[in-house]
């Protein structure tokens, strides 16, 4: 076996152990969220000693109900090469829009529009004008755009010509809890502008905005118990509980330059990819497939919701302030240590000291974005995504061929080129 420096190794234990408690079984449920800086001998002799050898071409096959997948990076995501998987759907594609992705469940997601607006305006005149704000700003529907992808590919596993009633209710269960984290990022973060408008809380105040949330929180909670399906009622319960867990543990970390990439991964995990992986297991669970492919539909989820959230946060460095529509560099200014930060850490003594004085010195947020850049974090948190990508694409093969399927499968290429 080929030795690896100490430092990759730990890199490798961290992500393997990070899989292990993310991987969407119930088995999970008493873990620790906030335990994995001081379990790293324990997840090493678990993890490493069965799997940390397994060959790349495992992860082509199906895999069985809470098995866990090393994130391992293959070789050839390693040395700036796309897998071959990447590659040869890559090869059949033109560029990739989000529109072109959502097109085979347009009449779903037209559907789900015309009630978004209804469930919280027809309880509430008082917040009638805030959710026309909220769900007239152009957003990009993508979460419930999944919900209806999986639940029509995994229907066709077991002969459903349609989509439930269950299955769209969690399709808007799932935008409204999005839209409400939203909202309440907004208050948290003060932010103006979301999506080219005017946030709640600046149009209506802050006051205005969190009952907003709130409300919508509460709704689809509501709605959520009527679903009578007490494994969904538990993984969305969850979903909700990860948000607060991930703003606190992002709170906590400020100006850390000590923050390790299991960190990032686990909070990215709460504040993205929770809901994501949440979506696409509930799917599959309301069309009655097996426990083993609701399981791969959770980890596929859960690894474009990584691979989304790290591509943002390379894009909060390579694009535009007209592009973000906020400063580049503005999560880093902030505090906010991502992917990028925690690879360009390792190899930029004066980064860090920048980071800890808290950007005090002129122009000294311009010089850590360019320090980023030049000591290749931009290119290993690329290197990442692509990883968590190619996971993704994994996690798909247990589905059988559809148009469902294949747009699932672009989905995760859309993604990428946002950073090509």
């Amino acid at each position: 076996m080929t030795t690896m420096p100490v430092s990759c190794r730990n890199t490798v234990m961290v992500r393997v152990g990070f899989d292990a408690i993310v991987c969407g079984c119930s088995s999970n449920g008493g873990f620790d969220q906030f335990s994995v800086k001081g379990s790293s001998n324990r997840v090493r002799r678990r993890f490493l000693g069965g799997h940390g050898g397994r060959k790349l071409g495992s992860l082509l096959r199906g895999v069985g109900r809470c098995r866990v997948f090393s994130t391992k990076t293959p070789e050839i995501l390693l040395n700036g090469s796309p897998s071959p998987v990447l590659e040869v759907l890559r090869e059949k594609s033109s560029p990739i829009s989000l529109t072109n992705v959502c097109e085979v469940v347009a009449d779903d997601l037209l559907t789900l529009n015309k009630n978004l607006q209804n469930i919280v305006g027809a309880e509430n005149p008082v917040l009638m004008s805030a959710a026309e704000q909220i769900f007239g700003a152009g957003g990009k529907r993508m979460r419930p755009a999944l919900v209806f992808l999986v639940s029509r590919a995994t229907a066709e596993l077991v002969g459903l010509k349609e989509l439930t009633a269950k299955h769209r209710r969690l399709a808007e269960i799932i935008e409204m809890i999005h839209t409400a984290s939203l909202i309440h990022d907004d208050v948290l973060d003060e932010s103006d502008m979301r999506r080219g408008k005017e946030t709640v809380h600046q149009l209506y105040g802050t006051r205005v905005a969190v009952l907003a949330g709130d409300f919508m929180f509460a709704q689809s909670s509501w709605y959520l118990a009527n679903l009578e399906n007490l494994e969904v009622i538990k993984l969305i319960s969850q979903v909700i509980k990860d948000f607060a867990s991930g703003e606190i543990k992002q709170a906590s970390s400020l100006f850390d330059c000590d923050v390790e990439l299991d960190d990032y991964l686990v909070k990215s995990y709460y504040k993205t990819a929770s809901l994501i992986a949440a979506s696409t297991k509930g799917a599959a669970i309301f069309s009655n497939v097996d426990s083993s492919i609701s399981t791969q539909m959770f980890e596929y989820g859960k690894n474009l919701g990584l691979s989304f959230q790290i591509v943002d946060d390379i894009m909060d460095f390579t694009q535009s302030a007209e592009q973000l529509g906020k400063p580049a560099g503005a999560d880093l200014a902030k505090g906010n240590l991502t992917a990028p930060v925690i690879y360009a850490l390792e190899k930029a003594p004066k980064l860090r000291e920048i980071i800890e004085s808290e950007f005090s010195e002129t122009d000294s947020l311009d010089e850590a974005v360019e320090l980023v850049k030049a000591c290749g974090g931009i290119d290993r948190a690329r290197s990442l995504a692509k990883e968590k990508a190619y996971n993704a694409l994994t996690n798909l093969k247990c589905l059988p061929q559809s148009k469902y399927k294949t747009e699932l499968e672009r989905m995760v290429l859309f993604n990428l080129e946002r950073i090509e």
